[in-house]
């Protein structure tokens, strides 16, 4: 396995968001990400819409979702909701909520959920360090199965092999990086174990000087073929200041890639990537499935 070129920005040069991806509820978390107009989950929504419908006529019960560093379900909130992401923004910062405990604001969230779910919403599993953070997902019905795991560190638990079973669609948005092609071996082991429709795919986002390659490697023994949408990136987050900012432009700079426009305008900007079996990339090239984005 090849070391993570980002281990070295997270510790030392990334806005720090540690004290706030395991809380006992996602209050903080929605507080500290929209600060800095976090925007990743709203991508995502879009993106993985479009790829489950491309995938629904594949099976009779719709395709099912596996979310990597899936933190408080917030991916399965868009994905399964008539929701948007600043919808979730204005929700967890009013003044209605801000005195009820964890579980009640949990108690509270089923309910809210409820009346906003899509009539199709998919399945969507999920997974992520993070026990807390999966734990209230779960409570809140976001989740349809949901595990802690390091599988940086650890081999994966007997309840995501069983969550695994049937998934379609492997997501990701602000985690690779944090994750790396140790998590995406042990996961695709996973889903291989229990698949009896094939290989899934895999639409990850990573911030633009992360080098994909050792990841999309891994994947490729798996049987797939990673393509990267060249019509355009998507604006992650605003940097948390100047420190942060020029450290990202260096190592854009050491990759040979322009931040004209993006970075250099004070954003993180993420890339696309999805990988596929090779017949379905024949068919429907990235660019060509994606390209409205």
């Amino acid at each position: 396995m090849s070391q993570n070129p980002y281990a070295e920005h997270n510790q030392q040069s990334k806005a720090n968001f540690d004290g706030v991806y395991d809380l006992p509820d996602p209050r903080g978390y929605f507080e500290a990400l929209g600060s800095l107009d976090y925007r990743a989950p709203e991508h995502g929504s879009r993106v993985f819409s479009a790829l489950l419908g491309a995938m629904a006529g594949e099976a009779s019960d719709g395709p099912r979702v596996l979310d990597l560093c899936c933190s408080y379900g917030v991916n399965a909130a868009l994905l399964k909701h008539d929701l948007t992401l600043d919808d979730l923004y204005a929700r967890y910062a009013s003044p209605d909520l801000a005195g009820l405990s964890a579980e009640e604001l949990a108690i509270s969230d089923v309910a809210f959920y409820r009346s906003r779910r899509r009539s199709q919403a998919p399945e969507v599993v999920g997974t992520d360090s993070a026990a807390r953070a999966v734990s209230y997902a779960l409570r809140a019905g976001l989740l349809d199965g949901g595990s802690a795991e390091n599988l940086e560190e650890d081999e994966p638990t007997e309840a995501l092999r069983r969550d695994a079973r049937g998934i379609r669609l492997v997501t990701v948005t602000g985690g690779v990086g944090y994750i790396w092609e140790r998590t995406f071996e042990r996961v695709l082991s996973c889903v291989a174990d229990g698949s009896e429709n094939g290989a899934p795919w895999v639409a990850a986002f990573a911030v633009r000087f992360v080098d994909y390659d050792p990841i999309a490697a891994v994947l490729a023994r798996r049987g797939l073929v990673t393509e990267k949408l060249s019509t355009h990136t998507f604006p992650q987050r605003r940097f948390e200041g100047a420190a942060e900012r020029d450290h990202v432009l260096r190592q854009l700079a050491a990759a040979g890639i322009d931040p004209a426009g993006k970075e250099d305008e004070g954003w993180y900007h993420a890339d696309l990537y999805l990988s596929r079996p090779s017949e379905e990339v024949s068919a429907a090239p990235v660019d060509e499935l994606l390209g409205n984005f």
